[in-house]
Formats: structure tokens, sequence, C-alpha cells
């Protein structure tokens, strides 16, 4: 089941394992549970510590438990960790062992604090590179408190419990057998929903913390190096950012980022955010901006008020919020959004397995996602606005070679229909003649640009008609001691090596700005 790569860096990790491990399977006669059981004894045959049993009686099968003989550790994966989980397995291995997690000494004590009986569901795909951290969060939390029990589960291989629950879009958590959310969410993230005193808890220390030099409000690609930069000139930098690593932590393969011939968005946006802690930066996560008061006067400070009630004040400031997926804007997105209208088609793709599904975009990523989905579903119709594709030629090419995808274009989607639970249709409008057509659907993937995260900002600073802060050529806004980067500004071509770059260069401005503001006459 595992190859002799796969083995030998398991044994490695393994060798950290202090504490003796117990892996339970529930089992049955299916082709699957084969599977599970081979790789199973592979785990086991590569440390002395881990006893494999298969008399388990869960009644999701295959599965199995792991847990410290003695504990009352309550972790379970219903299907066969590989694919982007098979990280998810080993952490676990890992902390149900003995090894200590990464997270910091006060959120493991709030974990361990949570009253009352935690039961989670996570329904996964192998190909999500989202459900990891959901996964990995609530395993941790099942590790550290007895009172939270955690089963992951394949949704691609529990098929008929998915169709029940009408699952349409993963990561999907149930606590309790109510459904607690959908997409990826971290620890921090978790905790937040289940002890809502620790936001305002929270919120009063990071009010309570001095003025930065600079503050950046934003932690993609842009943000990141924006803070690494500021950080090395030995100035007071902080970070405030909604989720650290941004929009890059739902890109999939990253083929183009220089010097680093491929990685995928999670394992990058953990890279940046590594390499920001190497540097004294206060990063504050979890901060979603409702509010700039900048300064009236030379000298004074540049305020950002938050969603979580907290403020913080600074010298200079970088905006670096990016952006965030363009939605249709028509009747029935909302309504049926993550019911069969989705936007991530590695994540989300599996569970149509065998259905219909449409792509909306004729650009390189919606060319892309219906060139993935023909692999899994029945059938795939990419509707573009525009009279001819954009994406590359060579993305275009292996498009019409295949037999299941229908393209259309000059179509103007008008209506997302479901029967009330669930998506089972389209209305587009063709643009040429005027007449409305009906698809019949399950699925629904959206790709058609982005939007950047600016709403917070409009009558404070200059933005362009579509929202995006402008810039000069030093990342320097309308308002002096103001700077912005990456994909939220005017800077053409949204690349992640691009904002990089431009992060490091408002940087770099925002310093030069403190120095010549704070020189004596």
């Amino acid at each position: 089941m595992l190859d002799a790569t796969l083995k030998a860096q398991l044994k490695s990790y393994l060798e950290r394992v202090t504490q003796p491990i117990e892996i339970v399977a529930s089992l049955d006669d299916g082709a699957k549970s084969r599977e599970m059981l081979e790789m199973l004894k592979d785990v086991s045959s590569l440390s002395t510590q881990i006893t494999l049993l298969d008399n388990g009686d869960d009644n999701r099968k295959p599965s199995f438990s792991i847990n410290r003989p003695g504990a009352d550790i309550n972790l379970r994966f219903a299907g066969i960790p590989m694919g982007h989980e098979f990280t998810s397995l080993v952490l676990a291995l890992l902390q149900v062992g003995g090894h200590p997690s990464k997270a910091s000494a006060e959120v493991i004590e709030q974990i361990r604090a949570l009253k009352g009986e935690f039961s989670f569901e996570t329904y996964f795909s192998l190909s999500c590179q989202n459900c990891p951290d959901v996964v990995q969060a609530l395993n941790l939390m099942a590790v550290l408190n007895p009172n939270i029990h955690h089963v992951a589960i394949d949704g691609a291989l529990f098929q008929a419990e998915v169709d029940e629950r009408q699952v349409m879009a993963v990561p999907s958590v149930y606590l309790n057998g109510v459904n607690f959310g959908q997409g990826r969410m971290g620890l921090e993230e978790i905790l937040a929903k289940l002890d809502t005193s620790g936001i305002e808890r929270q919120a009063e220390k990071i009010s309570a913390k001095d003025a930065f030099d600079v503050l950046v409000v934003g932690g993609g690609p842009a943000g990141a190096s924006a803070a690494i930069y500021a950080a090395r000139k030995g100035i007071r930098t902080g970070v405030a950012a909604e989720r650290f690593g941004g929009q890059v932590l739902d890109t999939m393969a990253i083929e183009n980022f220089i010097s680093v011939q491929e990685t995928e968005g999670p394992k990058l946006a953990s890279a940046l955010e590594e390499h920001v802690k190497q540097y004294d930066v206060d990063i504050m996560n979890l901060q979603r901006a409702t509010a700039l008061i900048p300064a009236k006067n030379p000298g004074e400070l540049h305020e950002v008020r938050f969603e979580s009630g907290a403020t913080l004040k600074t010298k200079a400031l970088i905006l670096a919020t990016g952006a965030r997926w363009r939605e249709m804007g028509v009747p029935g997105e909302q309504e049926y959004k993550a019911k069969g209208v989705c936007f991530c088609p590695h994540c989300d793709g599996p569970l149509f397995k065998g259905k219909r599904v449409a792509v909306i975009g004729g650009g390189n990523s919606g060319v892309e996602a219906a060139i993935d989905l023909a692999g899994i579903v029945s059938h795939v119709t990419l509707l573009e606005f525009d009279s001819k594709l954009r994406a590359d030629a060579v993305l275009q090419r292996k498009l019409f070679s295949l037999p299941n995808v229908d393209v259309i274009t000059s179509a103007l989607t008008s209506e997302v229909k479901g029967d009330g639970q669930k998506v089972n249709g389209l209305v587009y409008k063709d643009r040429d003649s005027g007449e409305f057509t009906t698809i019949n659907l399950e699925g629904i993937f959206v790709q058609i640009g982005l939007l950047p995260n600016t709403d917070w900002l409009k009558g404070t600073i200059e933005l362009s008609p579509r929202g995006e802060i402008i810039v000069d050529a030093r990342g320097e806004t309308s308002m002096p001691g103001i700077f912005a980067a990456g994909d939220v500004t005017t800077v053409p071509y949204k690349q992640i090596v691009i904002a990089v770059g431009e992060g490091a260069k408002a940087s770099l401005s925002a310093f030069d700005h403190l120095i010549r503001s704070s020189a004596p006459a």
C-alpha cells in the first residue's frame, strides 16, 4: 500500500513517538477494507509503539480509531487518509503518541478548558487542499480534550451518507449532528466559534498594544513580504490578518513561483508564515478589518478597527487585504451556495462523481476546472460570457479533445435553479439571439475572477472603478503614510511572485516615509 519512499519518511517521523499507540480497525468484506488493512499493517510495522487490532465494530466501515492505551482519545478516520490527508494521519499518530503539537500554550489551554460534549464529523475529499487544516485542527482537539470526539469521513467513499446529508462542498463539518461550518477553518477559527468569550478577550489584548511603526493588514504573499522587510529594519512591526496565507490557501498547484519548481497553496502559505515568525513580528490572526481612520495631520497615528472589536494604531500602514472569488450575482446563487454552487473544483469535484455540472468562465481557471472535472463527473458544460474562450491555447486544445464537455460562448448566466435543498439547473441567455435556455445539472463551479477586499475602505482612500486601491510606483496610496500591495491594488497581473515583490516595495517605501517624517526640520 505504501511505497518504499513513503515508508521511509513515515518511519523517521514515528521515531518521535514516546507513548504506545493503539489502532483499531472496523472492516467489512469490501475491497476498500482490504486496502485499508494493508495500509494499517504497513504503518504498524514501522514502529514498535504501534499495536494494530482489526476487531472494531464502528458503524462506518472501513474506518479506524487511533488511541493511547489508558487514555480517552476519540479520534477516527472513516476512509483511507491518503492524498492530502496523509499528513493528517501522520500528525494524529505523532500527537496520540505523545509528540507535542506546534499550537501555542494559550491555545492548548483554551482547548482543554472547553466544557460540554462535542462530537464532530468532517467530510473531506482526498483532492481537497483545504480539508487537512480542518481535519488536523479537530484531531488535535480530540487528543487534548476527552470531551471532544472527531471522525474524518471520506465523502467519496461514503457517498450514501453524503447524499443523505446533502453534503455538496468540502470540508463540511457537523457538530452534534448539526451543520457547524463549511470551507477552510483553522484551529483558532474553530475555537472562536466554540468559545465566543475568547474573541472578546483577544480583542481587549490587541487593543491594549502600543502603536506600531508599521502595521500590515493582510497575511497573503504581499503582507508576509511586507512584514519581513519591515521587521528586518528593526522597527516595531505587526500583521493583522483574517487568515494568514490569504487566497494562496485556496490555490492548488503552483508551478510559477520562481526557484520553487512545484508546490501547493497551503504549503506555500505555511512557509510564508514560518518565515515571518523568524522575525520579531506581532501576528494577529482572525482579524477582519472593518474601518480605517487615517491620520489627519503629520505625526498623528493611523487607526484600524476590526470586526472583533479590536483597534490598532500605527505610524505607517500597509494594506494587503487581497481579493476573493467573484460571484455571478444572479438569483439563486446565494441560496444554493455550497448546495451545488461551488468555487473550488479540486475540493468539491469528487462529490459530483457521475453527475452533470457547469463551469462558469472561459479563462485559464475555468478551462482548467472543466478539464479536471471531466475526469470525475458524467458531463461538463462550460459557459463563457465572451464570444470566445480566453484560456491559453494548450488548455483549449485539451478541453476540446474531451468527449464529455460542451462549450457555450456568448452565454450570460441568468439564474441558478434548485428544489429548495440543492441545485438542479441553470438558466443562461444567448447574447446573440436573446433566447433563454435551461440546463439540467447538479453542480455549478464559478471561475470568473477576483474582487478586491476594499469594501471597508470606501470613502477613505482613492479606489479605482473596479474597487482596487490606486497606488503609485512606490506603492503609496492617496493618503500620506498609507501604502498598499498585492491583488488589492491597481498593479496589473495578479500573480504570487508579483505580490511578494510589491509587498517588499511597499515596506521599503513605508520605512523611507518613517525616516523622512521623523527627521528634524
